[in-house]
């Protein structure tokens, strides 16, 4: 049993060799939701449960385990408010078994405007006024009224680990790091703002992440990662821009695949997925987005190559579904091979960390400096 809590949602999933049997609803008053397993061993159940919910988890406060009925083990989760729940199944695939996932959502989803105010985001000036109750039509002169806002998407996450170092590093521990401090140098710029697509280790649909960069009307959207290859002497920096024809390598393609397949590891409720493919994936007509995009994607790689050597001397394109926004400037950036033992080990150096989000911080100046966000803001306000 595993359980990922966050703001977005929290995730509970029980993993066995065999497809479990199980029975789940809600109760109201106090507000909690119950499972109840069949076949389990109760003992099994309860050493599994150990610590397993955080101080922290928005939704769940604690886990309650009885035996209900002979054969049956009852799991009830008293929970901190009102939610909605959503469970499915998982076939297995890489190195999972057959998975039971439980997902608990706040009644009402979190407004992105008011998610960066709660956390002491930066806001631009009529945003500030907007959400005060304030005529946002006349700003104090002094204050910035115009962010770019930069989406930062650290991959993987929760059920998906991403690619798995010779020396253990998981990939998505390696994207949120790097992601975080890119996050900070960009909120240290004047005119420029961040939002993360996770700010913690969970799972979050691809098409979601486009949806948040969307909700929030993003400037320009970057995806982490740390690349993986089958031979351990791969190595050096990539960027990749959408194409929307062929791959432009067979590498290029087979990484784009490989990243799609995320949604099966993490693991995606198939009866939502096409739902949200239907809204937030492209029209593939927008061509000059993607053409953007292998400008930011130039701008970029030349500034990793000031810190690491290039794996290829050219933005790279292919089908990557997290960056088929058809309004915004998306790039994916593989940092390095974390399957090359030597830059694993780089990657887990602090030093480093920094000069690759310094690096894609220039990249994305430069971008900036030769095309300037558009004059309106970034969110909607009327």
């Amino acid at each position: 049993m595993r359980i990922w809590p966050a703001r977005d949602y929290t995730r509970l999933t029980l993993e066995s060799r065999e497809p479990l049997k199980y029975g789940v609803f809600t109760l109201s008053n106090p507000e909690r939701v119950v499972l109840d397993l069949e076949s389990v061993a109760l003992d099994a159940v309860i050493a599994e449960l150990q610590s397993k919910v955080s101080e922290t988890d928005p939704y769940i406060a604690r886990l309650r385990v009885a035996r209900n009925r002979p054969g049956v083990v009852r799991v009830v989760l008293d929970l901190k408010t009102e939610v909605k729940t959503q469970v499915f199944t998982l076939s297995p695939i890489a190195d999972y078994g057959h998975r039971l996932v439980l997902d608990i959502y706040p009644l009402v989803p979190l407004d992105p405007l008011a998610a960066l105010f709660e956390s002491g985001g930066k806001l631009s000036a009529s945003e500030r006024a907007v959400l005060n109750g304030v005529n946002p039509a006349a700003p104090p002169k002094a204050a910035v009224v115009r962010l770019a806002t930069i989406v930062i998407d650290p991959g993987h996450g929760g059920e998906d680990p991403g690619a798995k170092g010779r020396h253990g590093s998981y990939e998505k521990d390696i994207t949120l790091i790097i992601a975080q401090r890119l996050k900070r140098l960009l909120d240290a710029e004047p005119d420029m703002r961040a939002v993360l697509t996770r700010d913690s280790d969970y799972y979050l649909p691809l098409a979601l992440r486009v949806a948040k960069a969307r909700a929030v009307r993003a400037d320009l959207f970057v995806s982490v990662h740390a690349d993986a290859f089958i031979r351990p002497h791969a190595r050096g920096s990539s960027v990749f821009a959408l194409s929307e024809r062929r791959a432009t390598s067979e590498a290029a393609s087979w990484l784009a695949r490989k990243e799609n397949d995320a949604d099966l590891v993490g693991g995606v409720n198939i009866d939502l997925k096409d739902r949200y493919l239907a809204q937030t994936l492209l029209d593939l007509s927008q061509t000059a987005t993607i053409d953007y995009s292998l400008r930011l994607g130039n701008a970029v790689l030349s500034e990793l190559g000031r810190v690491n050597r290039l794996h290829k001397p050219r933005v790279e394109q292919a089908s990557f579904a997290v960056l088929k926004a058809p309004d915004i400037p998306s790039i994916l950036v593989e940092t390095a091979f974390i399957s090359n033992p030597e830059e694993e080990k780089r990657l887990n150096d602090d030093a480093y960390q920094d000069k690759l989000a310094r690096a894609l911080l220039a990249g994305i100046k430069r971008y900036f400096a030769r095309h300037p966000p558009r004059p309106q803001s970034p969110l909607a306000l009327n």
